[in-house]
């Protein structure tokens, strides 16, 4: 007999097998899977016999990385609901389109989160909150049947080229990742994973599914703090960390990192932007274990790619450095303008496409917006890639960010990894600026190592050693921070207005 593939197998599967085991660490607060699947359970009673929800409503949530998140991605699901997890770093006009957009039937916002304003039915999650699922004990739960390719979650994409649109995934999708993550990743049932990155971006909503599955064990983190992650690492004996660049020079540059004891760490994985080799190296000089990196977008569901080790060939920074190879399950090619899959020589730029049984089902209504990117059954990621002779992919920019000057196409990360080698440049970011001769001219914006002296005399010096001459940036910009996507990576799309 056939059965639907559904994330509600992973809850299921862990409540059964792992009851005792603790499943979810939140603060001082800690479930066993047999206590979080109770609450799973709750969840979808509240929903259905409280709030009226049926098949197919959108339930959204505003919320950081807690225990009550966690729950509504299966509770969710049991009441035949769809779950929408929304950034809270949105702007509240951007939270109230992508509440209008899903046409959400209800909202569950922590009070200390942003207020959208929005006419929306709102429920509070606070200190009442646990009191309305303890009436749901002695509730039963309506039967549910479910089709395997309907609507499970919507995950909204960043806006960068425009509002956010929701990336639609189907209970098969987000299971078949799941499996696929895992068994590329070899993550196992003993693996405790703190959730740096917020799970309503697309670094974060993939992990707590194969974890569930394995019965591994979830740490929760709330809202991003160095401090917090160095010592949760220690207290829970956290075996992998994943981050985007930003978030791990901050927990490098930690003037008390080396006061923890971080030596459970078996795994360092980085993502959201190229993380340069050099990081790379530093990360595991740090934590004395490997650092790889991975490649995904919201439509993809969310991963493609994991640089890990190829069989037969010795395993290099470089080459953990590197967009990756395909995870299983997922076929991923370069094709050029014409349509051509691009030579494996690390120097034909094309575009990346993907296509696998998690890629998104839809924009949600939008069916012209999914049309532009599902062609022909491939995803259009539009970033620009190499393909390295042993296969790795290597991300060379987004199309969007690729600064085209003179007519030579000169991608920002080339630059940003020459910057990055000066040893007192602590973080930089190129984009593209308007230049009435030659159409766009690169920019650096640049974070000095505190205390250190630097002039962009001299480091457009150091670049002019190493760089083509047209790469050079044409002015240094010295700031104090970067303005910041929700999951802490550089916003360029804000860099582009700042003034030089």
């Amino acid at each position: 007999m056939e059965i639907a593939l559904t994330p509600l197998d992973f809850v299921e599967r862990a409540r059964r097998l792992f009851a005792d085991r603790i499943g979810v660490i939140d603060g001082d607060r800690e479930f066993t899977y047999a206590e979080f699947g109770r609450r799973c359970d709750q969840h979808a009673a509240l929903l259905h016999h409280e709030l009226g929800i049926r098949s197919g409503d959108v339930v959204a949530w505003l919320c950081g990385n807690t225990h009550d998140l966690l729950e509504a991605y299966y509770g969710v699901l049991r009441a035949g609901a769809v779950l929408l997890p929304i950034n809270v770093r949105l702007s509240p006009t951007e939270m109230r389109h992508v509440l209008d957009d899903s046409r959400a039937a209800v909202l569950f916002r922590r009070p200390d989160q942003p207020d959208p304003q929005h006419g929306v039915r709102e429920v509070a999650v606070d200190a009442s909150f646990d009191d309305a699922l303890s009436r749901q004990d002695d509730v039963a739960l309506p039967a549910l049947h479910i089709d395997e390719r309907d609507p499970a979650e919507i995950f909204y994409t960043s806006g960068s080229t425009g509002l956010p649109k929701g990336a639609v995934l189907t209970h098969r999708s987000l299971y078949l990742h799941a499996v696929h993550s895992a068994l590329t990743s070899q993550v196992t049932g003993d693996d405790v994973i703190l959730h740096t990155i917020p799970l309503f971006h697309v670094n974060g909503w993939g992990v707590p599914h194969y974890l569930t599955m394995l019965g591994g064990q979830h740490v929760m983190l709330p809202r991003f703090d160095t401090g917090e992650v160095l010592r949760l690492i220690e207290r829970h004996r956290v075996t992998r960390l994943n981050a985007v660049p930003t978030m791990m020079r901050m927990i490098l540059d930690h003037p008390n990192r080396g006061h923890y004891d971080l030596s459970s760490l078996t795994h360092v994985l980085l993502g959201g932007s190229p993380p340069g080799a050099a990081l790379m190296a530093e990360v595991e000089a740090a934590f004395g274990c490997p650092c790889l990196c991975g490649y995904g977008m919201t439509e993809a569901g969310p991963s493609l790619t994991r640089s890990v080790p190829k069989p037969g060939t010795p395993s290099t920074v470089d080459q953990r450095a590197s967009t990756g190879l395909p995870i299983i399950g997922v076929d991923v090619r370069v094709f050029d303008e014409a349509g051509h899959e691009v030579p494996w020589d690390d120097t034909t730029v094309g575009e990346i496409c993907a296509r696998s049984n998690h890629i998104m089902r839809e924009y949600v209504h939008a069916p012209a917006a999914t049309a532009q990117v599902i062609v022909d059954g491939w995803l259009r990621t539009g970033d620009l890639a190499v393909v390295r002779p042993d296969g790795y992919l290597r991300l060379v920019d987004r199309k969007k960010d690729l600064i085209i000057s003179g007519g030579e196409n000169i991608a920002t990360p080339e630059i940003e990894a020459v910057l990055g080698q000066h040893p007192a440049v602590r973080e930089v970011s190129v984009v593209g600026v308007a230049d009435e001769r030659w159409g766009e001219v690169p920019r650096a914006f640049v974070v000095p190592v505190p205390g250190a002296a630097l002039t962009a005399d001299e480091l457009i010096a150091f670049a002019r050693e190493r760089l083509a001459h047209f790469k050079v940036p044409r002015d240094i910009v010295f700031v104090d921070e970067f303005p910041m996507s929700g999951t802490g990576k550089i916003s360029k799309i804000a860099l582009r207005d700042w003034p030089a």
